[in-house]
C-alpha cells in the first residue's frame, strides 16, 4: 500500500499534532492528494485527500462546522486536518462522533504550523510515493512482456498478475473458455463461461471504485453472481477481442492506482500472446494446408524426406487413405453468385473454418487420422483408409460430418467423390484425381449433394473416353439432330423423354408418372421419336443406338 494517513502523521512537520478521531485506521487510510478548503465543500475535495482547513466561517456556529465536515465525508477524504487557534479552538464532540461514525480521521493542527510547510512536505511524499509506485508497475510490465518474449503461455501471465495484485484472477479466450486460473472461483468460472444454464450472471453498475479516473475504469464491466462481485476487462487487438481478464477483488479498495496499472500491463501482455498464437496457429494452418495441397495436384513419391516433413506437421503417410474430394455449393442461386464474384470473402472463410471443424470431430469420433485442405470451393480430404470396404467408411464418416453441418451450414450443400486408397508410387496424386473424376461425373448425372464412388463409374468413364472420338460424335449428331430439331422448334423434350424411357427400361407407366403424363401422351412423343430418328425403341439394336446416342449428348452438353 502507498502512503497512509499514518505515514504522513509521522513527519517532522506533524509532531505537534494530535490525532482527534479514528486512530486505529490510520495506516489503513491511502493519501493521494492534498488541498486547503474552506466552506462550502462542493466538488472540490476529492476521494483520499488529506484536506487542511481553518474552519473559517464555522466560528461559535457548529451546526456550520458540522456540514462541513459531513460534506468533507460524503467526497470520501481520507483527513480533515483544522487549523485551531484563531477560528476554531475546540471541535465539538457531536463532529467528532460524526467523524468517527464515517471512519473519517479528523486532525488538531496548532496555528503556529503554516499549511504551505504542511503542503510542500506531504505533497514531496506523495511524490516520492507515486514515483516508487510507477517504477514498480513499470518493472511488472517488463515482466509481463517477457512471460510472452520468452515463450511463457497465459497461466505464467496469471501466476505474475496475481503475485503482484494478490486478487484472484483468470484468463479466458474470445468464447470463455478459461485458460488460466489462479485462485478464481471455479462455480463463477463455470456460470461465467455459460455452463450453469439455472443461474445466470447478472451485470451491476460500477460503484465505490477507488480510481474511477483511471482510463481503464471505463472498459471494466462489474458482473455479480450469487452474491458475489467480479469484474471484466476485454482483452482487444485491433479493435476485435481476443480474450477476457476476470478479477475479483475482496473490496473496492484493492483496485488501486498501482493494482489498475498492473491490470492495464496484464491486457496488453495477453493481446500479445494471442496475436502470438494466432500468427503461429496461422502458420501451421497454411503450412497443413499447402503440404496437402501439393499431395493431391503433384505426382509426388512417398520418401523418407516427405515422411520427415509429414511428421512435423502431425501426418502419417504411411497409411493408407481414402480421397474424398467435396464440391461446395448454395441452395441459393443469388448466393452462389455472390459467391463466385468474390471466392476470397469472410463468409467462406468461415464456411472453411466450420467444414474443418466437423471434419476434426468426425476424425476424433472414429479414431481415423485425417489431411484436409481447401482449394477453390473445394474440400480435399485424406482418410485412413482400414480392411473395411472404402465405401462404408466413406459413407459413415460423411454422414456424421453432413448432419451436423446440416444446422450449422443450411443454405450450403456439398457433393463429394470418393476414390479407394491407391497402392502406386503417386498414391495421393492417383486417389486424388480419381475422387475429381468420380465428383464431376456425380455432378454431371447426379446434380448436387449428391456422393459418387469412383469404383462406381466405369460405364461413365467408358462413355466418356469413346465421345472423344470425332466419328462416334457424327453418329451421335446424326441419330439425335431430328429430335433436337423438333424440341427447339416445338418447344418439347423428347431428348428427356427417351432419357427418362430408358431410366426406366421401356415401362411405358412409370416413365409416365415420372414425366407427370398420361400414358396415351407419352405413347403419342415416343411415336413421334421413333418417325423423327427412323428407328423403332423395340429393337434392341436401335434402342441401343438411340440410348448410347443419348447418354454421349448427355456428356458432351455437361462438360
Amino acid at each position: 500500500m502507498g502512503l497512509s494517513a499514518g505515514g504522513v502523521l509521522k513527519l517532522p512537520i506533524m509532531k505537534s499534532c494530535k490525532v482527534k478521531t479514528s486512530n486505529h485506521i490510520m495506516k489503513e487510510k491511502p493519501i493521494e492528494w492534498i488541498s486547503v478548503i474552506e466552506m462550502p465543500v462542493e466538488n472540490f475535495v476529492r476521494k483520499n485527500e488529506f484536506v487542511l482547513s481553518t474552519g473559517i466561517g464555522c466560528e461559535d456556529k457548529p451546526e456550520l462546522l458540522e456540514k462541513f465536515v459531513r460534506d468533507v465525508i460524503q467526497s470520501g477524504a481520507s483527513v480533515l486536518a483544522f487549523a485551531t487557534g484563531r477560528y476554531i479552538f475546540d471541535i465539538p464532540d457531536r463532529v467528532l462522533e460524526l467523524a468517527d461514525e464515517h471512519d473519517l480521521v479528523i486532525i488538531d493542527v496548532p496555528w503556529e504550523i503554516r499549511f504551505a510547510d504542511i503542503l510542500q512536505t506531504v505533497m514531496h511524499e506523495i511524490t516520492v510515493d507515486k514515483q516508487k509506485e510507477r517504477e514498480k508497475a513499470e518493472d511488472v510490465r517488463h515482466e509481463l512482456i517477457n512471460c510472452v518474449l520468452h515463450d511463457k503461455g497465459l497461466e505464467e501471465i496469471a501466476h505474475s498478475l496475481y503475485r503482484h495484485i494478490k486478487i484472484p484472477v483468470a484468463i479466458t479466450d474470445a468464447t470463455r473458455i478459461v485458460r488460466a486460473n489462479k485462485h478464481f472461483s471455479p462455480v463463477i468460472i463455470k456460470a461465467y463461461s455459460g455452463e450453469d444454464q439455472e443461474n445466470k450472471l447478472q451485470r451491476t453498475p460500477l460503484l465505490d471504485i477507488q480510481f474511477s479516473e483511471h482510463p481503464l475504469y471505463y472498459h471494466m464491466k462489474e458482473y455479480k453472481y450469487a452474491n458475489e462481485v467480479f469484474f471484466q476487462l476485454k482483452i482487444l487487438n485491433n479493435h476485435k477481442t481476443q480474450g477476457y481478464v476476470i478479477f475479483q477483488p475482496s473490496e473496492s479498495t484493492q483496485l488501486s492506482w498501482f493494482v489498475m496499472n498492473v491490470l492495464e500491463h496484464a491486457l496488453t501482455a495477453c493481446a500479445l500472446y494471442f496475436v502470438k498464437e494466432n500468427a503461429i496457429e496461422l502458420t501451421e494452418i497454411r503450412l497443413k494446408d499447402n503440404f496437402v495441397l501439393n499431395l493431391a495436384k503433384n505426382k509426388t513419391r512417398v520418401d523418407e524426406q516427405l515422411s520427415s516433413k509429414a511428421k512435423l506437421l502431425g501426418y502419417d503417410l504411411n497409411l493408407s487413405y481414402i480421397c474424398i474430394v467435396g464440391n461446395i455449393s448454395y441452395k441459393d442461386s443469388k448466393q452462389s453468385k455472390k459467391q463466385e464474384e468474390n471466392p476470397s470473402n469472410s463468409s467462406l472463410q468461415s464456411m472453411n473454418y466450420y467444414i474443418q471443424k466437423e471434419i476434426t470431430y468426425a476424425g476424433k469420433l472414429f479414431s481415423r487420422r485425417t489431411m484436409t485442405t481447401f482449394d477453390e470451393g473445394e474440400v480435399i480430404l485424406y482418410l485412413e483408409a482400414d480392411h473395411l470396404p472404402y465405401g462404408d467408411v466413406a459413407n459413415q464418416f460423411l454422414d456424421t460430418i453432413e448432419r451436423r453441418l446440416s444446422q450449422l451450414l443450411t443454405d450450403v450443400e456439398i457433393s463429394w467423390g470418393v476414390a479407394a486408397d491407391s497402392e502406386s508410387e503417386f498414391a495421393f496424386y492417383e486417389s486424388y484425381d480419381e475422387a475429381s473424376t468420380a465428383l464431376d461425373i456425380g455432378l454431371q448425372h447426379h446434380g448436387t449433394g449428391e456422393r459418387t464412388f469412383f469404383s462406381d463409374t466405369r460405364i461413365n468413364r467408358l462413355l466418356m473416353a469413346i465421345s472423344e472420338e470425332s466419328e462416334i460424335a457424327s453418329i451421335v449428331k446424326d441419330t439425335l439432330q431430328p429430335l433436337l430439331d423438333y424440341d427447339k422448334k416445338r418447344q418439347t423434350d423428347l431428348i428427356y423423354t427417351l432419357k427418362t424411357y430408358n431410366k426406366y427400361k421401356g415401362n411405358v407407366s412409370q416413365t409416365a408418372r415420372e414425366l407427370n403424363l398420361h400414358r396415351q401422351s407419352l405413347l403419342h412423343r415416343l411415336r413421334k421419336i421413333e418417325s423423327l430418328t427412323k428407328l423403332s425403341l423395340i429393337e434392341s439394336d436401335d434402342s441401343f443406338l438411340l440410348e448410347l446416342s443419348v447418354r454421349l449428348w448427355m456428356l458432351n452438353k455437361l462438360k
